[in-house]
């Protein structure tokens, strides 16, 4: 018998401290290159976004996927990129945590839509507020000192 799941998860980290070193014009170069470290990993991308200082990753991993391994590796193969290209000038790294929560795929394409809509979203919502709110609706326990 195969093995088969359907689990959407959305992942979320930020920059290290918050800076807002992420160029919104430079910002889809990272992307593309994130978007072939997915795949490499045979999982699905359905959208990546972000801000200036955090990003989302909306995915499906692949059963032999472990998802702490999955945004680890997506994060140091993403910094050393960054650094070797020279894409965001004063990019320091990424957030020792991050964010990952599970949803129905009838979920889908709301979450779609809800990441396609970064900008806009944070025009009136800081990134520390946004991740609370994901924190609290998903009932995850945690310490606000450990959130910047």
């Amino acid at each position: 018998m195969s093995t088969y799941t359907q689990i959407l998860y959305q992942i979320v980290f930020g920059t290290k401290n918050r800076e807002k070193t992420l160029e919104i014009d430079k910002i889809e170069k990272l992307f593309k290159y994130i978007n072939g470290i997915i795949k490499n990993k045979k999982c699905h991308l359905y959208i990546i976004n972000g801000t200036k200082d955090h990003i989302h990753i909306l995915t499906h991993i692949h059963p032999t996927v472990n998802l702490s391994d999955f945004v680890k590796d997506i994060k140091i193969a993403s910094s050393a990129f960054i650094k070797k290209e020279n894409i965001f000038k004063n990019f320091t790294g990424w957030q020792d945590g991050y964010g990952a929560f599970t949803y129905s795929i009838k979920e889908k394409n709301n979450l779609v839509n809800y990441i396609s809509n970064q900008q806009e979203h944070h025009k009136t919502k800081n990134f520390k507020e946004e991740y609370l709110g994901l924190l609290k609706e998903h009932g995850v326990s945690f310490d606000e000192k450990y959130l910047l």
